[in-house]
This record gives structure tokens, C-alpha cells and sequence, in this order.
């Protein structure tokens, strides 16, 4: 972990630190099975312990940290079944959100997201990951929001927080960032045509597609261990 975080607002300290302990989780400056080590988090995040450890049980009740007896957090690790699992029920998450959001979204919210799309494909093209998947996974929530079903944008949060990490880590194979980019070129023609047919079709296969490359690296590294450990 390093200290280049900027210094946080007070308003709703502990949300913006729990924000921070995201970004942390999905970028894998905390490792999966890794620890949470609230004295050097506080120092690296500039804060108390008290809205650390808010923050720490806001990410526990969004799956992301488990909180061990005497242990205190670390973070979570899921199983090549959790992920199977998990990466089934967003897909037909993200599928039902762009099917609805294809029939619902209006004029202004569709500029918003081709907007992202130009600055994520930007992204692209220069190869910022980081910058890349920030913008990605904005256009995945605007589309969730233009579908305007307030009980499915709070399932979909809570599914997909589980898979942040691993869906970022999918864009390092450099042949699978292109597939999904090309994803989503697919998925702005289907918004702006307002074929929700399509809109299901060309986001089921995105996810099928993330679940592939994180269930082949989650086997790769499973291997690399084993290999390690003889």
C-alpha cells in the first residue's frame, strides 16, 4: 500500500473511507485472504480508528471483508464455487438492467453514457486500467439506473460488490479487454436503437465472458500455488 491518498473530507467520514477501502480492495492494494491492518490503514487514509472501523463493518455487510473473532478483518477470498455462483446471478442482473433500461432511458441519460463511453475508450487506447475500469464501471451503473427499478439497483449493488476485484483483474489479459471493449460498442448501438432484445443478449454474454477469464485466472493462480507450496 502506498500514502498518495488524498486527504478525506469530515461529512460522512466513514463512507468516504469505506470508499477508499474499496478502491484498495478492487485494485489489489489489499491482496484476497489479506489481513486489514487498521494502524497502518489509519495512517495511510489520514484518519481516527473509530470511522476506520465504520467503514470496515459497512464493507463487511457488503461481503467484501469478513470479520473474524479475535482477528479482527480480513479480505474476503471467494471460492471458485462463490464466484460461479455470484457471476450467475449478475448476469441475469445486468441482463434484466439493460433489457429495461433499453425501453426506459431518456435522451439525457443516454448522452451521459455514451459520454463515459468515449472517455472510457480514451482509457482504453492508452491502456489506464485503472482510469478504464472507473469509467466501466460507471456506465454499468447508469445503465441499472435507466432501467429505474429501485429494488433491482439495491440487489444489483449488492451482488456486484462482491465481484469488483475480480472483474477488474479480468481487463490484464490484453486479448479479453478488447473483447470487452467491443462489448461495449455493442451495448451503446443497442441503448441508442432502443432494442432491449439486444441490450439482454449483448450484456448476458459481457458477464458470461468476465466469468470465464476470472474462473481461468482464479484456476491458474489455484495451480501457481500448489506448484509453490511442493
Amino acid at each position: 500500500m502506498t500514502a498518495d491518498i488524498i486527504s478525506i473530507p469530515r461529512a460522512s467520514l466513514h463512507e468516504q473511507v469505506a470508499q477508499r477501502l474499496r478502491q484498495m480492495l478492487v485494485e489489489n492494494r489489499i491482496a484476497p485472504g489479506a489481513k486489514l491492518n487498521e494502524r497502518e490503514l489509519a495512517e495511510v487514509l489520514q484518519v481516527s480508528r473509530t470511522p476506520l472501523r465504520e467503514a470496515i463493518k459497512m464493507l463487511a455487510a457488503e461481503g467484501l471483508v469478513e470479520l473474524l473473532p479475535n482477528r479482527g478483518a480480513i479480505a474476503v477470498e471467494l471460492t471458485e464455487a462463490d464466484v460461479l455462483n455470484t457471476f450467475e446471478v449478475m448476469a441475469g442482473l445486468e441482463a434484466l438492467s439493460g433489457e429495461l433500461a433499453a425501453q426506459r432511458i431518456t435522451e439525457a441519460e443516454l448522452a451521459e453514457i455514451r459520454a463515459m463511453h468515449f472517455e472510457m475508450l480514451a482509457a482504453y487506447t492508452r491502456r489506464d486500467l485503472p482510469a478504464y475500469y472507473r469509467l466501466n464501471a460507471q456506465i454499468h451503473g447508469a445503465i441499472n439506473a435507466a432501467a429505474k427499478n429501485p429494488v433491482l439497483s439495491a440487489t444489483y449493488n449488492q451482488v456486484n460488490a462482491r465481484l469488483q476485484a475480480l472483474r477488474f483483474r479480468s481487463n490484464q489479459d490484453e486479448a479479453k479487454w478488447k473483447q470487452a471493449m467491443a462489448e461495449h460498442d455493442r451495448m451503446i448501438d443497442a441503448l441508442g436503437k432502443r432494442d432491449p432484445a439486444a441490450m439482454r443478449k449483448v450484456l448476458a454474454a459481457h458477464l458470461d465472458h468476465k466469468r470465464d477469464v476470472v474462473v481461468d485466472q482464479l484456476r491458474r493462480a489455484s495451480k501457481l500455488a500448489a506448484g509453490a507450496a511442493r
